[in-house]
């Protein structure tokens, strides 16, 4: 790999990533002589004020993974941001460095890294007889390497500053690169009062003026199209695509029909940004369908233009620019520096040529910002220069880059019979739009693949003579087959068992799975489905790429099923994820994981189904292929009770906890059934012994403390309820989303049902709980814990961002969370009445939002405060009646006298 900045940092992870997947091993040698990988010029400035021109949700590493910079910096000092937000360059290439260290750590064992920090001179190819072409890197050192394939990324070529006229080449007072290590320091020193010209007006002239801004100083620069870049809006809209046609239109009726399509998207959104930006996805093809002659055109008369409106300034750049210009600080002319010459105290008088006339203008220094140069043939890179000279390369379109076949270079025969790749500028020529890393990420995954095709095993047949030979695979609990080997599926099934028992530790074994072999598509999957439905600390989106990706390269349709289904329930609808796991469950009953997903009891949201028949039919039609399995007899004992059968299920459970005294399940469904026939003294000691003994292990201890405090709340044993929340339930006793969902919902219960006296402490539950998952839920489930914990803290402008983002969100959550989150806001604000209405229109929908009816309960136990805030004590007296028909509860008939008298 010849240069490591971001275009070569970026196929080296990939490369790294995917050889580990594939367990190909090699070695990467890595030529640049940077002290750090990943940055280039780019991404080494330290000055803060230098920002990307493209937001922070389109950088990621990843094609598939779109998020992933985002995350980076939200786990690295920036809670905060937002995908639409400008990051700092210089934390950008701390991101690069970062990812590429990890994939790189994550391919030890497989992949061979080493780094030389120095630059690659030449690159000569030889063909033994019968042989691969080889590869000879010269290096500025003195050394030669060799390699069986090579990948350039350098990245653009230097400017040459052929504009300047050779006095001022040759003047200490000219800057040729103002990225070099130090260009600047004089200009920043004890000149730092003189004024400056800089030549070009485009991003690079934007960073330097910022830069090199002093109070006194002005920043002249100067284009021959005088324009600086446009800025991205403050509050951008979604690209919109062009309806016309554009591929193989010639220039003028290309003009023309860009021009209509600008112009309907600025009636439509009052903004031109949108429609610049839906060509983006087009643009290549665009430019690949016109002749030479239209693109010489093109570039001459409209690629200024065209570049100053598509690679914008982010909007606090233009802001600070806006400023300069405002105060005279920064001045920008259109024409060309025509002469220079020195002054007496060393400065230098330069000439522009205007089209308002000459201009002379006193300047202490002159900087190049005139952008990499397009003509690589006229490089004088030694690499390049060898590689042209020998007919390893030949010129891409107008001389602009080099000509590849989808990055693999052809020679001057128009041969690519050398496995020689590039990406980013170079292909410039060819493809225009290409220096942007939303372009550069996706050049270098196909690269990636395309070097390592021919080292990858191949598959087993689809229906011929085998590949190769054919070794039994292992096997995962329910007995279906695993495409790994038979240590990452041992680490696999713990995993899944932990999960099966609601037990602690199936995080650790699932990754211990995917670290032991990074191309196991369902331990991928499996890591993805905790995370996103169990609150697991888990990168789900990182996890489900990588699964997908995996499941791509090795499965069977077993396991193509499961990870589709995985990836439904995170990247789609709750509806579309139903089908998916139905249709899954259809084709492999026996799949207890499956099984566990679909059922809404302690450790998966369940189907979304209104009134459990779907999760109940499931379990029912599943029966056979689990054979009265302690699981299986665990997860009916728990639909029994929804069905409100509750001498079944406590039966059921009784016999699953028989077999296996440590099912959480089991134990979660004998729970639910004490408290529906309000046995709460009963419930309570039957919880305190299981946890006591085979809970201690259990993943989701704080749920079944707080089905005892239910219990102790129903009996009005405020002493218990106090004490239960300090050992078992308090912040520090339990996190992240059992905190929000158990410890958040008890306090406003407790709070409701008046047995909290003194300090409320649900701050210290809001602080436990992350930005994303109070602000932005995945889930609707999570979503109306959310609102429950910002409505007992009092939080209103919460609650209102809460809304916001359900009215955004999924089905379940815009017709559900979003009017909730409008009833607590009227129940902070007082308006009972408005409270108690919408709160009895939500309750027939509730089941949608998943959980168990006890946990859905707190919504009516809120609606019954409203009522009883609001004057309806009838109303109220009607709920608590038919409430304790259905069960006991000393607190309910307590409150039913009270409001009798």
């Amino acid at each position: 790999m010849v240069g490591a900045g971001a275009a070569g940092a970026l196929v080296a992870i990939q490369l790294c990533e995917t050889a580990a997947r594939r367990r190909i091993p090699f070695e990467l040698l890595l030529i640049d002589p940077a002290p750090e990988a990943g940055r280039g010029i780019a991404y080494s400035t330290l000055d803060s004020r230098h920002r990307l021109n493209v937001p922070a949700g389109k950088m990621s590493c990843y094609p598939d993974d779109p998020g992933h910079f985002v995350r980076w910096l939200c786990h690295h000092g920036e809670p905060g941001v937002r995908g639409g937000d400008f990051a700092e360059r210089y934390r950008y290439g701390a991101y690069l460095a970062d990812t590429l260290g990890r994939a790189i750590m994550a391919a030890q064992g497989v992949v061979t890294v080493r780094r030389l920090r120095t630059r690659a001179t030449g690159c000569r190819w030889t063909t033994l007889p019968g042989g691969e072409p080889t590869a000879r890197l010269e290096l500025a050192d003195g050394r030669t390497v060799e390699a069986h394939r090579v990948v350039l990324a350098t990245g653009p070529s230097r400017a040459n500053s052929e504009w300047a006229p050779e006095a001022l080449r040759g003047n200490e007072r000219f800057i040729a690169d103002p990225w070099a290590p130090g260009a600047l320091d004089a200009a920043l020193g004890q000149g730092d009062k003189e004024d400056v010209l800089l030549v070009g007006t485009g991003l690079t002239s934007v960073d330097i003026a910022m830069t090199l801004d002093r109070p006194g100083r002005t920043v002249h620069t100067v284009s021959r199209g005088g324009r600086l870049p446009q800025a991205h809006a403050v509050d951008p809209l979604p690209a919109a695509a062009c309806t016309t046609p554009l591929h193989g239109l010639p220039l003028p009726a290309l003009r023309a029909a860009v021009r209509q399509h600008i112009g309907r998207v600025m009636r439509t959104h009052g903004d031109w940004r949108p429609a610049v930006d839906g060509l983006r996805p087009v643009t290549a093809e665009i430019w690949a369908s016109m002749s030479t002659e239209e693109r010489a055109e093109f570039v001459a008369q409209y690629g200024s233009l065209w570049n100053t409106h598509r690679h914008r300034m982010p909007p606090v750049t233009a802001e600070a620019v806006g400023r300069m210009r405002r105060s005279r600080r920064m001045r920008t002319y259109q024409g060309r520096l025509a002469s220079t010459s020195a002054r007496p105290d060393g400065s230098l008088a330069v000439s522009l040529a205007t089209g308002d006339g000459p201009r002379t203008l006193p300047v202490g220094w002159v900087v190049d910002c005139t952008g990499p140069g397009l003509r690589l043939s006229d490089t004088a890179d030694p690499l390049w220069r060898s590689l042209l000279d020998q007919g390893a390369a030949m010129p891409g379109p107008l001389s602009m880059g080099v000509a590849t076949d989808d990055g693999r270079l052809h020679g001057a025969d128009g041969s690519t019979t050398r496995p020689l790749w590039t990406l980013g500028a170079p292909r410039r020529g060819e493809l225009w739009e290409t220096t942007a890393i939303p372009e550069i990420r996706a050049q270098a995954a196909t690269i990636a693949e395309a070097v390592l095709d021919p080292w990858t095993a191949p598959a087993l047949p689809a229906g011929g003579g085998p590949a190769r030979r054919r070794t039994r695979r292992p096997t995962d609990a329910s007995g279906f087959s695993l495409s790994t080997h038979a240590a990452a599926a041992t680490a696999y099934r713990l995993g899944v068992d932990r999960l099966l028992k609601v037990r602690a530790g199936a995080p650790q074994a699932l990754r211990r799975a995917v670290a032991l072999d990074p191309g196991f598509a369902l331990g991928h999957a499996a890591l993805a489905l905790i995370g996103h439905e169990c609150g697991a600390d888990v990168d789900v989106s990182r996890a489900l790429a990588d699964a997908r990706r995996a499941v791509r390269e090795r499965a069977d349709d077993y396991e193509r099923s499961f990870v589709d289904v995985v990836a439904r329930r995170v990247l789609h609808t709750p509806a579309d994820g139903d089908t998916a796991l139905l249709r899954h469950l259809e084709e492999y009953p026996g799949d207890a994981l499956a099984l566990a997903v679909a059922v809404p009891t302690i450790a998966f949201s369940g189907l979304r189904d209104l009134d459990g028949s779907t999760a109940l039919g499931v379990v029912e039609r599943t029966a056979p292929a689990h054979e009265g399995s302690w699981f299986h007899t665990s997860l009916l004992a728990f639909m029994r009770q929804e069905q409100g059968r509750y001498d079944e299920a406590g039966a059921l459970a009784e016999q699953a906890l028989a077999a296996e005294p440590a099912s959480g399940h089991a134990m979660h469904a004998l729970a639910h059934v004490h408290y529906e026939r309000g046995d709460h003294e009963a419930g309570r000691e039957r919880l305190g012994r299981w946890l006591a003994h085979q809970g201690r292990g259990g993943t989701h201890r704080a749920h079944f403390s707080w089905h005892a405090a239910l219990h102790e709340l129903a009996l009005e044993d405020t002493a218990a309820v106090r004490r239960r929340w300090a050992e078992q339930l308090s912040p520090g006793k339990v996190d992240g989303f059992r905190a929000l969902v158990d410890s958040g919902s008890l306090l406003w219960r407790a709070q409701l049902a008046g047995a909290w006296q003194g300090p409320f402490p649900i701050g210290d539950v809001l602080d436990m709980a992350p930005v994303d998952v109070l602000e932005r839920p995945a889930t609707a489930f999570v979503a109306l814990h959310a609102a429950i914990a910002l409505t007992a803290a009092g939080d209103l402008p919460g609650l209102r961002r809460l809304r916001v983002h359900a009215l955004r969100a999924d089905e379940v959550q815009r017709s559900v969370i979003a009017p909730l989150c409008t009833a607590f806001e009227d129940i902070l604000e007082e308006r009972w009445t408005e409270a108690a209405r919408g709160l009895e229109r939500l309750l027939p929908r509730l089941p949608g939002v998943g959980g168990s009816a006890a946990q859905r309960e707190i919504v009516e136990e809120t609606l019954l405060f409203a009522l009883v805030s609001a004057g309806r004590c009838d109303a109220a007296r009607g709920r608590l009646e038919e409430r304790l028909d259905r069960r006991s509860s000393p607190h309910d008939r307590r409150r039913l006298t009270a409001l009798s008298s």
